[in-house]
C-alpha cells in the first residue's frame, strides 16, 4: 500500500506495466488502472470513462458505485468536469468542489457524497482522448504536485494499455465477423449453388436492404438457415 509520502518508484510502475500487459481485455485493463490509482495516490476513489465514437462515453471501471453514479450523471447531462476533460482533451483540476463554481449542479451531488478534491486526466492516444482517468479525494487540496506528476505517468501508462486492449478487441471482433460471414457464404453456396463472389453479394445486399450489419445478417442466416425478408433469395 502506498500513500502520498511514499510515491511509486520506477519499479512500481514497471510492475504496473507488467500487470497491464497481462490483463485480458479492456475491462480488466481499466480495472487494473483504477485499483493502482487508489493504492499509489492520495485519493480515496478513482474511475475511468472511455470515449466511444459516435456515441456517449461509457463507464469503463470505478472503485465504488458512488463514482459510477457521479460519472453517469455527467454522461446523461453531457456536462461536468469529466465531460470537459474528454471534450477539451485537457486536464481538469478542482482543488475544492465547494468553492470551484464551474459546474454547480455536479458540485451539489459531489459535495453531498463527501468528495472535495477532483482531478480528471484525459487518456491521450495520438491527438485524441480515448477516455478520462478521474481521481477523487475527501479533503480539499489533497493532491500535491508530486501526486499530480504520478497521475500523469499513470495516465500515460493507461492510455497505451487501453489503446492496445481496444485494438486487440477490434481485431478479435473482425476475425469473428469474417468467420461468421464465411460460414454464411458456405450455406448460400451449398443451398443455392452460388459462387463465393455471388454469395457475398447476396449477403451484402440483404445487409444494405435491412440496414443491418453484415455480420448480423450472417449470424441470422447461420442461426435460422434463412435469409431475411421472408427467407427468399432475391
Amino acid at each position: 500500500m502506498y500513500n502520498h509520502e511514499e510515491l511509486p518508484t520506477a519499479d512500481t510502475f514497471a510492475r504496473l506495466a507488467t500487470e497491464l500487459h497481462d490483463s485480458e481485455g479492456v475491462e480488466e485493463t481499466v480495472d487494473t488502472v483504477v485499483q493502482f490509482a487508489v493504492r499509489a495516490l492520495a485519493c480515496c476513489q478513482a474511475g475511468i470513462v472511455l470515449a466511444v465514437r459516435g456515441r456517449r462515453p461509457e463507464i469503463g471501471a470505478v472503485t465504488d458505485p458512488l463514482i459510477e453514479r457521479i460519472h453517469a450523471v455527467q454522461i446523461a447531462a453531457d456536462d461536468g468536469p469529466m465531460i470537459a476533460a474528454l471534450q477539451r482533451e485537457e486536464l481538469i483540476r478542482i482543488a475544492d468542489v465547494r468553492t470551484d463554481g464551474r459546474w454547480p449542479h455536479w458540485a451539489a451531488l459531489v459535495c453531498a457524497s463527501g468528495i472535495r478534491t477532483v482531478l480528471h486526466l484525459p487518456l491521450m492516444v495520438g491527438n485524441r482522448a480515448s477516455g478520462v482517468l478521474s481521481l477523487y479525494c475527501e479533503t480539499p487540496d489533497a493532491l500535491t504536485g508530486d501526486d499530480e506528476a504520478v497521475a500523469h505517468i499513470l495516465a500515460r501508462h493507461a492510455s497505451v494499455a487501453v489503446a492496445s486492449a481496444q485494438h486487440e478487441a477490434s481485431l478479435a471482433q473482425a476475425v469473428d465477423a469474417r468467420k461468421l460471414i464465411g460460414q454464411a457464404m458456405g450455406i448460400l453456396m451449398e443451398r443455392y449453388g452460388l459462387s463465393d463472389d455471388r454469395a457475398f453479394e447476396v449477403l451484402k445486399r440483404y445487409s444494405q436492404d435491412s440496414n443491418t450489419k453484415l455480420r448480423d445478417v450472417a449470424q441470422q442466416l447461420i442461426d435460422t438457415r434463412k435469409l431475411p425478408v421472408n427467407g427468399q433469395l432475391r
